[in-house]
Protein backbone atom coordinates (compact mmCIF):
# COMPACT_ATOMS: atom_id res chain seq x y z
CA UNK A 1 0.00 0.00 0.00
CA UNK A 2 1.72 3.43 -0.92
CA UNK A 3 -0.42 6.22 1.06
CA UNK A 4 0.68 9.75 -0.31
CA UNK A 5 0.73 12.51 2.30
CA UNK A 6 0.27 16.05 0.92
CA UNK A 7 2.17 18.98 2.31
CA UNK A 8 0.18 22.37 3.11
CA UNK A 9 0.30 23.86 -0.49
CA UNK A 10 -1.06 20.76 -2.07
CA UNK A 11 -4.02 20.21 0.88
CA UNK A 12 -5.04 23.77 -0.02
CA UNK A 13 -5.15 23.06 -3.86
CA UNK A 14 -7.56 20.41 -3.12
CA UNK A 15 -9.33 22.51 -1.04
CA UNK A 16 -9.87 24.24 -4.38
CA UNK A 17 -11.23 21.57 -6.02
CA UNK A 18 -13.54 20.29 -2.85
CA UNK A 19 -15.03 23.82 -3.41
CA UNK A 20 -15.81 23.51 -6.69
CA UNK A 21 -17.63 20.28 -5.78
CA UNK A 22 -19.47 21.61 -2.83
CA UNK A 23 -21.01 24.60 -5.45
CA UNK A 24 -21.65 21.75 -7.85
CA UNK A 25 -24.46 19.67 -5.66
CA UNK A 26 -25.31 22.86 -4.16
CA UNK A 27 -26.25 24.02 -7.52
CA UNK A 28 -27.59 20.62 -8.21
CA UNK A 29 -29.57 20.35 -5.07
CA UNK A 30 -31.71 23.38 -5.83
CA UNK A 31 -32.43 21.82 -9.04
CA UNK A 32 -34.07 18.48 -7.37
CA UNK A 33 -37.49 18.61 -7.50
CA UNK A 34 -40.46 15.98 -8.68
CA UNK A 35 -40.77 16.09 -12.77
CA UNK A 36 -36.87 16.78 -13.05
CA UNK A 37 -34.75 14.09 -14.77
CA UNK A 38 -31.26 12.99 -13.79
CA UNK A 39 -30.40 13.97 -16.81
CA UNK A 40 -31.88 17.49 -16.36
CA UNK A 41 -29.45 17.72 -13.25
CA UNK A 42 -26.28 16.16 -15.19
CA UNK A 43 -26.24 18.85 -17.71
CA UNK A 44 -26.54 21.10 -14.77
CA UNK A 45 -23.93 19.70 -13.11
CA UNK A 46 -21.55 19.72 -16.48
CA UNK A 47 -22.14 23.03 -17.51
CA UNK A 48 -21.47 24.08 -13.64
CA UNK A 49 -18.16 22.67 -13.70
CA UNK A 50 -17.19 24.28 -16.85
CA UNK A 51 -18.61 27.44 -15.41
CA UNK A 52 -16.35 27.06 -12.35
CA UNK A 53 -12.76 26.05 -14.51
CA UNK A 54 -12.43 22.13 -13.60
CA UNK A 55 -12.96 18.97 -15.13
CA UNK A 56 -15.13 16.40 -14.49
CA UNK A 57 -13.56 13.68 -12.39
CA UNK A 58 -15.85 11.11 -13.22
CA UNK A 59 -16.91 10.74 -16.85
CA UNK A 60 -14.48 8.59 -18.71
CA UNK A 61 -12.86 7.30 -15.75
CA UNK A 62 -13.51 3.31 -16.36
CA UNK A 63 -15.78 4.46 -19.53
CA UNK A 64 -18.31 5.71 -16.94
CA UNK A 65 -20.78 7.98 -19.33
CA UNK A 66 -21.64 11.09 -16.82
CA UNK A 67 -20.24 14.01 -14.57
CA UNK A 68 -22.52 12.80 -12.29
CA UNK A 69 -23.59 9.70 -10.14
CA UNK A 70 -27.01 9.90 -9.87
CA UNK A 71 -28.80 6.90 -7.22
CA UNK A 72 -32.61 6.94 -6.53
CA UNK A 73 -34.50 5.17 -4.02
CA UNK A 74 -32.73 1.64 -3.91
CA UNK A 75 -29.69 2.78 -5.71
CA UNK A 76 -26.94 2.82 -3.67
CA UNK A 77 -24.44 4.13 -6.10
CA UNK A 78 -23.30 4.81 -9.70
CA UNK A 79 -26.36 5.06 -11.02
CA UNK A 80 -26.17 6.46 -14.67
CA UNK A 81 -28.36 9.88 -15.43
CA UNK A 82 -30.75 9.46 -17.90
CA UNK A 83 -33.24 10.97 -19.54
CA UNK A 84 -35.74 8.64 -18.53
CA UNK A 85 -35.57 8.38 -14.80
CA UNK A 86 -38.26 11.00 -14.01
CA UNK A 87 -37.89 12.06 -10.37
CA UNK A 88 -41.40 11.90 -8.45
CA UNK A 89 -42.05 13.24 -5.11
CA UNK A 90 -41.22 11.27 -1.83
CA UNK A 91 -38.22 9.75 -3.98
CA UNK A 92 -34.57 10.00 -2.40
CA UNK A 93 -31.44 10.85 -4.80
CA UNK A 94 -28.14 10.49 -3.97
CA UNK A 95 -25.71 12.57 -6.07
CA UNK A 96 -21.87 11.87 -5.84
CA UNK A 97 -19.52 14.41 -7.86
CA UNK A 98 -16.15 14.42 -8.51
CA UNK A 99 -13.59 17.02 -10.20
CA UNK A 100 -10.42 17.86 -10.54
CA UNK A 101 -8.49 21.31 -10.76
CA UNK A 102 -4.98 21.62 -11.08
CA UNK A 103 -4.12 18.00 -11.06
CA UNK A 104 -5.52 17.71 -7.76
CA UNK A 105 -9.32 16.33 -6.63
CA UNK A 106 -11.98 16.21 -5.00
CA UNK A 107 -14.97 14.00 -4.37
CA UNK A 108 -18.50 14.19 -2.59
CA UNK A 109 -21.94 13.09 -2.44
CA UNK A 110 -25.37 13.85 -0.53
CA UNK A 111 -28.63 12.81 -0.54
CA UNK A 112 -31.62 14.85 -1.46
CA UNK A 113 -35.52 14.40 -0.68
CA UNK A 114 -37.45 15.15 -3.85
CA UNK A 115 -40.64 17.37 -2.92
CA UNK A 116 -41.21 19.03 0.08
CA UNK A 117 -41.81 16.13 2.39
CA UNK A 118 -40.32 12.71 2.59
CA UNK A 119 -41.52 9.96 4.99
CA UNK A 120 -40.25 10.21 8.40
CA UNK A 121 -38.44 6.57 8.01
CA UNK A 122 -36.55 8.18 5.31
CA UNK A 123 -35.82 11.44 6.76
CA UNK A 124 -34.35 9.21 9.82
CA UNK A 125 -32.06 6.79 7.16
CA UNK A 126 -30.82 10.71 5.42
CA UNK A 127 -30.49 12.03 9.31
CA UNK A 128 -28.45 9.02 10.33
CA UNK A 129 -26.15 8.94 7.05
CA UNK A 130 -25.40 12.40 7.63
CA UNK A 131 -24.62 12.21 11.28
CA UNK A 132 -22.22 8.31 10.89
CA UNK A 133 -20.40 10.81 8.30
CA UNK A 134 -19.83 13.05 10.98
CA UNK A 135 -18.21 10.84 13.23
CA UNK A 136 -16.46 9.26 10.93
CA UNK A 137 -14.49 12.86 10.24
CA UNK A 138 -14.04 12.90 14.11
CA UNK A 139 -12.33 9.71 14.00
CA UNK A 140 -9.73 11.37 11.23
CA UNK A 141 -7.07 12.15 13.53
CA UNK A 142 -3.51 11.65 13.78
CA UNK A 143 -2.34 8.36 15.25
CA UNK A 144 -6.18 6.79 15.07
CA UNK A 145 -6.02 3.84 11.97
CA UNK A 146 -8.68 3.52 9.02
CA UNK A 147 -10.52 0.53 11.32
CA UNK A 148 -11.75 3.71 13.71
CA UNK A 149 -13.00 5.89 11.11
CA UNK A 150 -15.11 2.94 9.95
CA UNK A 151 -15.89 1.70 13.43
CA UNK A 152 -17.23 5.07 14.11
CA UNK A 153 -19.68 5.18 11.27
CA UNK A 154 -20.63 1.93 11.39
CA UNK A 155 -21.45 2.38 15.37
CA UNK A 156 -23.81 5.67 13.94
CA UNK A 157 -25.21 3.15 11.67
CA UNK A 158 -26.41 0.27 13.75
CA UNK A 159 -27.17 1.90 16.73
CA UNK A 160 -30.02 3.32 14.65
CA UNK A 161 -31.57 -0.15 12.97
CA UNK A 162 -29.55 0.68 9.40
CA UNK A 163 -26.90 -1.48 7.72
CA UNK A 164 -23.63 -0.41 6.61
CA UNK A 165 -22.91 -1.43 2.54
CA UNK A 166 -19.77 -3.56 2.88
CA UNK A 167 -18.86 -4.11 -1.36
CA UNK A 168 -17.81 0.11 -1.49
CA UNK A 169 -15.58 2.17 0.85
CA UNK A 170 -14.32 5.14 1.14
CA UNK A 171 -10.88 6.17 -0.22
CA UNK A 172 -7.94 7.91 -0.05
CA UNK A 173 -7.59 10.88 -2.79
CA UNK A 174 -5.50 13.37 -4.02
CA UNK A 175 -3.79 13.46 -7.89
CA UNK A 176 -5.58 10.46 -8.69
CA UNK A 177 -9.54 10.20 -8.19
CA UNK A 178 -8.74 6.63 -5.99
CA UNK A 179 -5.89 6.11 -4.01
CA UNK A 180 -4.40 3.67 -0.38
CA UNK A 181 -5.84 3.22 1.89
CA UNK A 182 -9.59 1.97 1.00
CA UNK A 183 -11.94 2.91 4.30
CA UNK A 184 -14.19 0.98 4.73
CA UNK A 185 -17.82 2.10 6.70
CA UNK A 186 -17.27 -0.57 9.16
CA UNK A 187 -13.94 -1.80 11.28
CA UNK A 188 -12.47 -2.44 14.24
CA UNK A 189 -10.91 0.36 16.16
CA UNK A 190 -7.04 -0.29 15.92
CA UNK A 191 -6.86 -2.04 13.14
CA UNK A 192 -5.65 -0.85 9.43
CA UNK A 193 -3.74 1.85 7.83
CA UNK A 194 -2.25 4.37 11.13
CA UNK A 195 -3.23 7.71 9.78
CA UNK A 196 -0.69 10.68 9.21
CA UNK A 197 -0.27 13.81 8.55
CA UNK A 198 -1.08 15.31 5.32
CA UNK A 199 -3.25 12.13 4.48
CA UNK A 200 -6.41 12.93 3.04
CA UNK A 201 -9.48 10.77 2.90
CA UNK A 202 -13.00 10.64 1.09
CA UNK A 203 -14.93 8.97 3.61
CA UNK A 204 -18.73 8.57 2.24
CA UNK A 205 -20.88 5.99 4.12
CA UNK A 206 -23.46 4.35 2.14
CA UNK A 207 -26.15 2.82 4.53
CA UNK A 208 -29.17 1.15 3.50
CA UNK A 209 -32.71 0.96 5.80
CA UNK A 210 -32.47 -2.93 5.01
CA UNK A 211 -30.03 -5.67 4.58
CA UNK A 212 -26.54 -4.59 3.92
CA UNK A 213 -26.39 -6.63 0.48
CA UNK A 214 -26.28 -5.24 -3.04
CA UNK A 215 -26.28 -6.58 -6.49
CA UNK A 216 -25.22 -4.40 -9.65
CA UNK A 217 -27.97 -3.90 -12.71
CA UNK A 218 -27.22 -4.65 -16.22
CA UNK A 219 -25.20 -1.11 -17.13
CA UNK A 220 -22.36 -3.07 -15.10
CA UNK A 221 -22.32 0.22 -12.90
CA UNK A 222 -25.79 0.83 -11.03
CA UNK A 223 -25.60 -0.86 -7.56
CA UNK A 224 -28.91 -1.68 -5.64
CA UNK A 225 -30.07 -3.12 -2.90
CA UNK A 226 -31.03 -6.91 -3.01
CA UNK A 227 -33.87 -6.69 -0.73
CA UNK A 228 -35.15 -3.02 -2.74
CA UNK A 229 -34.81 -1.17 0.57
CA UNK A 230 -33.77 2.21 0.27
CA UNK A 231 -30.56 3.62 0.64
CA UNK A 232 -28.29 6.94 1.29
CA UNK A 233 -24.84 8.27 0.59
CA UNK A 234 -23.02 11.45 1.88
CA UNK A 235 -19.27 11.61 1.07
CA UNK A 236 -16.71 14.41 2.05
CA UNK A 237 -12.93 14.72 1.71
CA UNK A 238 -11.17 15.09 4.81
CA UNK A 239 -7.58 16.18 5.58
CA UNK A 240 -5.82 15.02 8.49
CA UNK A 241 -3.84 17.71 9.86
CA UNK A 242 -2.06 18.46 13.72
CA UNK A 243 -5.12 20.88 14.05
CA UNK A 244 -7.88 17.59 13.88
CA UNK A 245 -9.51 16.81 11.06
CA UNK A 246 -10.51 19.71 8.08
CA UNK A 247 -13.05 18.90 5.97
CA UNK A 248 -11.99 20.43 2.08
CA UNK A 249 -15.18 19.68 0.25
CA UNK A 250 -17.72 22.03 2.61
Amino acid sequence: MSIVCKSPTEIEKMRRSGHIVRQVLEAVREAVSPGVTTMDLEQLAEHKIKELGAKPAFKGYYDYPCVLCTSVNDEIVHGIPSEKRVLKRGDIVSIDCGVVLDGFYGDAAITVPVGDEISPDLQKLLDVTRESLEHGIKAAQIGNTVGDVGAAVQHVVEANGFSVVREFVGHGIGTKLHEDPQVPNYGTPGHGARLRDGMVLAIEPMVNAGRPETRLLKDKWTAVTEDGSYSAHFEHCVAVTKNGPVVLTE
